[in-house]
């Protein structure tokens, strides 16, 4: 028997309307989420990553609107939701960690008023259970002397403490779902890798999905079972971690993989794709990576479907690579 996915977007487009017309930056993105999984979101900026993450929280701001689609959370489409449902589902069901954890975190509120105040927003408990809640969630994220902690202000926190306080807020009620957005971007290596181990055995603890958002191919690596590869507003390829990186299908998602420093031939120029990332009001027609690949061919004037390119690997390509990515390569 097949068991519902904890998260699933189908279709997803959202818009902007402007002077010069609306302009479609989400277009059909679809992808499912199962208890525990970790799914790192990849790209490049501006091709959409951030603001699919938005799109399925409803924090977009006006002229931004989700046009069509399903945002499915426990088989519940949040977008037939009233917004007091939506209020109540952000937070608690689904939550955002953002880049900048002071967008999380009040400067002039002490950790400990500011966990709380997250918790009973959302549950009826006392403050004496609240606050044994909160120790448990910074223990959880590798945060010594959690009482010292919580009588503390945002900052009185390193960079990489902050981060913890932020993932921490995020879990305090224990969602269904929680979407990274870069979170450890401004970070030094070995903080960013022990907040990546921190929310793989999280994640395993939980059975909380998370969507990581990031432009690291390096980060999901380690991190993620799936990967989704974003370009201008469309998911051009997805599949388990394995699959999506021994065996890259999409010229962009090689192109992605071939510029990672690791990857490059000793003694040789970094390769680099060729061209800039189109603005979305801009697109070409088509295969939006059309003017930047080396494969492209008349074809790619329509809008490749996705197809198959193997087992748990699908590409939205019509002349997708078949042979596995070497390091020569």
């Amino acid at each position: 028997m097949t068991t519902i996915a904890q998260l699933k977007v189908e279709n997803l487009v959202t818009e902007f309307v402007t002077r010069d017309g609306v302009v479609r930056a989400l277009d059909q993105v679809s992808f499912e989420l199962h208890a525990g999984q970790i799914m790192g979101l990849v790209g490049e900026s501006g091709s959409g990553k951030s603001l699919t993450g938005f799109s399925m929280m409803g924090l977009l701001d006006h002229p931004g609107r989700v046009a069509s689609g399903r945002i499915l959370l426990k088989g519940k489409d949040l977008r037939t939701m009233s917004a007091e449902q939506v209020r109540q589902m952000r937070g608690n069901r689904m939550a955002m960690i953002f880049q900048d954890p002071m967008m999380t975190l009040n400067p002039v509120m002490k950790i400990s008023a500011q966990m709380i105040e997250a918790i009973q927003a959302h549950r009826s408990v006392s403050k004496h259970v609240a606050l044994d809640e909160c120790r448990a969630a910074l223990a959880m994220v590798g945060i010594p002397s959690p009482d010292e902690r919580l009588q503390a202000y945002p900052h009185q926190f390193s960079g990489g403490m902050r981060q913890r306080v932020a993932i921490a807020i995020a879990l305090l009620n224990k969602p269904d779902v929680i979407i990274a957005d870069e979170p450890t971007t401004a970070l030094d290596v070995t903080i960013q890798g022990q907040i990546l181990a921190e929310v793989q055995k999280i994640c395993r603890q939980t059975g909380t999905s998370v969507i990581w958002i990031t432009h690291d191919l390096s980060v999901v690596s380690g991190l993620a079972d799936h990967i989704s590869v974003m370009y201008a507003g469309r998911i051009v390829e997805q599949g388990a971690s394995a699959a999506v990186l021994g065996n890259p299908s999409h010229p962009y998602t090689r192109g992605l993989i071939r510029s990672v420093p690791a990857a490059n031939p000793p003694n040789q120029p970094l390769y680099q794709i060729p061209g800039m990332t189109p603005a979305l009001s801009q697109l070409p027609q088509g295969c939006a990576f059309r003017p930047r690949c080396e494969k492209s061919t008349v074809a790619c004037v329509t809008i490749p479907q996705a197809s198959a390119s193997g087992t748990d690997h699908l590409v939205r390509c019509f002349h997708p690579y078949r042979e596995p990515l070497g390091l020569s390569s």
